[in-house]
């Protein structure tokens, strides 16, 4: 099979690293041949914190991949994600290039990259330079200015920034087990790229991924980013309150929580109770299951209240009609939605895939695999320019172009 074919996409979690494969066949379809975790060691909160353990964790994805698909897997698009994440607007002038008028794909890339020029902080490098819209001549509004005449373009982006460090430290460990790198992308862009459709990025939506140590939301009216940040607090920040408020190991914490949690503490009768023995706590330790869900709902809360303090950053509090899709291993906790309709004033659903894939792998329908999914399709949107095949967020200019400057970075990083 020819190696182009071939889409790998790596989410580098603070709990657990996924690799997601897929493969381009006969008819156009995308089949996705592999879906496999290990635990993740050396990350937290979407951070590098030992390069020697991350690299391992990567090389260990990479072989059981490979065991399963029988392939050799060289390339793959990387998210990328934490606190230390940043977004801000900017906007990019620049006069025609053509006698006629007629603005092409180079005068968009052109202002791109003038828009690019944004004054970063110290240490930051800018990860996607993403179009809301196009001025031509003092005619705002302009989504897609390709073949319409003017002398002056000028467009309006998002840009999203990412700490150089951090991004250098990953594109290490992600060189050192054996990959090349396609392309990064901002792990929570993945998760929408697979779970929203471009209506509901019209309409306007919150994706919400709930990972282990951090939680991650992007914003989408009218087509365009609003907003994306990164909350330091995930479903671990769950587990660590059950374990204090049990006084027992976290191991069993976490047992707890998948087995008997839910966010909904008045839903559980006063009198159900928990025999931790079940779970090798040792005899005669029973708890309330109802005080179990008051720990959840309590720091689901304050993960929903932060969520919507990110909300009225933008003035959406409550005002988006697509509402809130979450995606990632925490958006699996039993009434979480319930509870998000109420703390947010919002619709809350869980995200499904807006793509049809061939695949008896279950974990297509995993929301853990999410952004690892929502990779492969960028990676085969980015390399069959399928311009919009699957809805992608920036499909209405070449992924090629967005993605080249930090490319040109990632070659420096090579010997």
């Amino acid at each position: 099979m020819p190696r182009q074919e071939i889409f790998a996409g790596l989410d580098i979690g603070s709990t657990v690293v996924r690799l997601v494969v897929g493969e381009r066949i006969t008819g156009g379809s995308l089949q996705v041949v592999a879906a496999v975790s290990v635990p993740a060691e050396g990350v937290n909160r979407g951070v590098i914190t030992s390069l020697e353990d991350a690299t391992a964790s990567i090389s260990a994805v990479k072989e059981k991949a490979e065991r399963v698909t029988g392939l050799p897997i060289e390339e793959v698009w990387v998210g990328i994600s934490g606190p230390h994440i940043l977004t801000s607007t900017s906007r990019g002038v620049v006069a025609v290039g053509r006698a006629n008028g007629e603005i092409q794909e180079v005068d968009v890339d052109r202002a791109l990259e003038a828009a690019r020029a944004v004054a970063s902080p110290p240490n930051y490098e800018i990860l996607h330079a993403i179009p809301k819209s196009f001025t031509i001549d003092s005619q705002p509004g302009v989504k897609d200015p390709i073949g319409m005449s003017g002398i002056r373009l000028e467009v309006e982006t998002t840009v999203i920034q990412v700490l150089s460090t951090q991004l250098k430290n990953v594109m290490k460990g992600v060189y050192r087990a054996g990959f090349r790198v396609a392309g990064v992308i901002l792990s929570v862009l993945a998760s929408a790229e697979s779970h929203v459709t471009e209506r509901q990025r019209e309409l306007g939506v919150a994706v919400v991924n709930i990972g282990g140590a951090t939680t991650s939301i992007v914003v989408f009216e009218e087509g365009n980013i609003l907003t994306a940040a990164v909350l330091p607090i995930g479903s671990e920040h769950i587990t660590n309150d059950i374990a204090i408020g049990l006084r027992t190991s976290l191991d069993i914490a976490e047992q707890i929580k998948l087995h008997y949690g839910t966010a909904l503490a008045k839903d559980i009768n006063k009198r159900e109770e928990i025999d931790l023995s079940e779970f090798g706590a040792g005899e005669g330790e029973i708890v309330s299951r109802r005080y179990i869900a008051e720990i959840i709902e309590a720091r689901l809360e304050e993960i929903l209240d932060q969520i919507d303090g990110v909300l009225k950053k933008v003035e959406r509090s409550g005002m988006l009609p697509a509402g809130v899709v979450f995606v990632g291993g925490g958006a699996k906790m039993p009434g979480l939605l319930t509870l998000a309709k109420s703390r947010l004033r919002l619709p809350a659903n869980l995200g499904t895939p807006t793509a049809h894939f061939m695949s008896a792998i279950e974990a297509v329908n995993d929301l853990s695999f999410a952004t690892a999914l929502g990779l492969v399709l960028w990676g085969d949107e980015a390399n069959h320019d399928a311009s919009g095949r699957f809805g992608n967020i920036f499909s209405r200019f070449s992924p090629r172009g967005l993605m080249g400057s930090i490319k040109n970075w990632f070659k420096s990083l090579i010997p």
